[in-house]
């Protein structure tokens, strides 16, 4: 299946349903890391994300009775989308088992596009393997999100896009979960240029494809954690493990702090909103040693729910010393608040929040707590806060921020 006819094949077909995602440059990730950096926007999809690739062409190349008998999946979100868009444009049914904790809005976005949605297991294995199970009952044709060849072609069409745009593109960085869209666009890469470097980016908590990468054969993890829920998977793909294998040179694993980092950075610097599996590509830039390629990172996908991206950017805002909480011990009599609400004022801080404790000693005179909480433009600013505090004697000392 993965051969340059068939990925330009798949790449004809997908045009009926994608919309035109061209390359974008950063100066602000250019000048961060000492490359020229592109961004390949997949979350502008119409579906919010690159799965409608595969999962259009996997279904075109099915036969009328395939298609007839309805379609199933299982999904984390975004090739559930994929799936029911797809399935609608063919006139099939379409049931999509997703995991219980997957966002709000990938649910209600899978049923406007006429699918049943089913909310099984904790993570995207337990739902696959459900999924499977209504497969056998109902004679369901099943769409697989990522363990498919065809899958994987027309994920892959995006290489050919980035190729189109950027001849010249010496690396191509590639979010990994269970590997289809690495494994499309690591191929097609090394068959238009069997010089360029593709290299993978798995959340820490959810390295699978490492994991197997190292143990050179297809491993399971007895458990997964990540923010990245797009990407939590367990157990890559068997059918495709030997063309990762093949074209895939490194696998680069990011922590869910330098997520929570790269969304403010994209949100703030191009005025994009990305989900967190998407933003892998972005934060694994900084753990690239090297300096003047031509990189391009794909942002897979765009689809994150209000309340995760409200505590992502509470988090961003601590990680980056923009919020910060300290604790002062102050006499307990009048006037004492005013003393260092006034202090903070003058240096330009923003006070967002008070705590006071009068229990913190048994003699109340001699001291009380206050946790402030407070907003500053970052790091410099809160040492130069923290030091105006301990110039006059407040005694400052930096506890968690809890907003």
């Amino acid at each position: 299946m993965l051969t340059l006819d068939k990925f330009e094949e798949a790449s004809e077909k997908v045009k009926e349903v994608t919309l035109e995602t061209k390359l974008i440059y950063s100066n602000y990730l250019s000048a961060q890391t000492g490359n020229k950096i592109y961004l390949k926007p997949e979350n502008m999809q119409f579906t919010g994300a690159y799965k409608v690739r595969g999962a259009y062409y996997k279904i075109s190349t099915l036969s009328d009775e395939e298609r007839k008998k309805g379609l199933i999946t299982a999904s984390a979100g975004n090739h559930a989308q994929g799936v029911a868009y797809a399935a609608k444009c063919y006139g099939a049914k379409a049931v999509i088992v997703m995991p219980t904790t997957t966002p709000l809005i990938k649910v209600n976005r899978t049923k406007s596009y006429g699918a049943e949605v089913i909310l099984y297991g904790d993570v995207y294995d337990e739902a696959c393997a459900h999924a499977y199970e209504l497969a056998n009952q109902h004679g369901y044709t099943f769409i697989h999100p990522f363990d498919d060849l065809a899958v994987a072609t027309g994920q892959g069409t995006i290489a050919m896009e980035i190729f189109k745009e950027l001849p010249l593109v010496e690396y191509i960085l590639v979010p990994v979960g269970g590997g289809g869209l690495a494994t499309g666009v690591s191929t097609l890469a090394k068959l238009l240029n069997p010089k360029i470097k593709v290299i993978g980016v798995e959340p820490a908590g959810a390295s699978c494809m490492k994991a197997s990468f190292e143990a050179g054969k297809v491993t399971t993890l007895s458990n997964v954690s990540t923010i990245a829920d797009g990407t939590a998977v367990k157990t890559p793909g068997t059918a495709i493990f030997p063309y990762i294998q093949k074209n895939l040179d490194d696998i680069i694993t990011v922590e869910d702090d330098e997520l929570v980092v790269a969304f403010l950075d994209m949100v703030e610097n191009h005025k994009i909103v990305v989900e967190n599996s998407g933003l892998l590509t972005v934060a694994a830039l900084k753990h690239l040693n090297i300096k003047e390629k031509r990189i391009a990172a794909i942002l897979s996908g765009g689809n994150m729910d209000i309340i995760t991206m409200s505590s992502v950017v509470q988090q961003g805002l601590i990680l980056r010393d923009r919020i910060f909480t300290v604790s002062v011990l102050l006499p307990d009599k009048p006037g004492e608040l005013t003393k260092v609400a006034d202090m903070i004022a003058k240096e330009q801080g923003n006070v967002i929040k008070l705590e006071h404790n009068q229990f913190v000693s048994i003699n109340r005179k001699a001291a009380v707590e206050l946790r402030i909480t407070m907003e500053c433009f970052g790091t410099e600013h809160k040492r130069q806060i923290i030091k105006a505090l301990e110039k006059a004697k407040f005694k400052p000392k930096q506890v968690r921020t809890i907003l």
